[in-house]
């Protein structure tokens, strides 16, 4: 069974993190939730990133503000695919520090990003990496993407006859 990794600088960054966690469950993906702090614990962070792939997960969910180092980081020392969520933090700018720390990766250490505090779509992104071999998951995702379009055409309908 595939794992998804969902890590996180700091527990401030739990609220946003949640909506991985909740739509990975949804899947009946196994999650494995930690905080790794790139500037706090670095040590932490090398054991964590250089052995995740030996510990059976298939992919990373890395929430971080700020700086925002955690997901450049993990992704420089892991072989397994890095998805970074950017998190507006108090100490953010607006939450493009975050945005742009993520994002502006070098060649080499790629680390797939996605919007502000968006942690859902970090779920949805591991879960279809996960399910490009994985049939169940597959077929989740796939009912997923139609209660997503039942869920505008009913509104839609819903609009139409108010």
């Amino acid at each position: 069974m595939s794992k998804v990794a969902v890590v996180m600088g700091s527990i401030s960054d739990m609220p946003v993190m949640q909506d991985a966690i909740e739509i990975l469950k949804g899947f009946d993906i196994e999650v494995e939730v930690d905080i790794v702090s790139a500037h706090r614990t670095p040590e932490k962070l090398v054991d964590f990133s250089s052995n995740a792939h030996n510990r059976g997960i298939s992919v990373i969910i890395a929430g971080a503000g700020g700086a925002a180092h955690l997901p450049g980081m993990v992704a420089s020392m892991s072989p397994l695919p890095v998805i970074g969520v950017p998190v507006k933090s108090s100490n953010s700018i607006d939450g493009w520090d975050s945005v742009l720390s993520i994002l502006q990766m070098p060649g080499g250490v790629p680390v797939a990003t996605v919007a502000l505090n968006g942690a859902k779509n970090a779920g949805i992104l591991a879960a279809q990496i996960i399910g490009s071999n994985d049939k169940c998951v597959l077929d989740k995702i796939v009912a997923y993407k139609e209660g997503l379009k039942h869920a505008v055409l009913k509104a839609a309908e819903d609009l139409k006859n108010s």
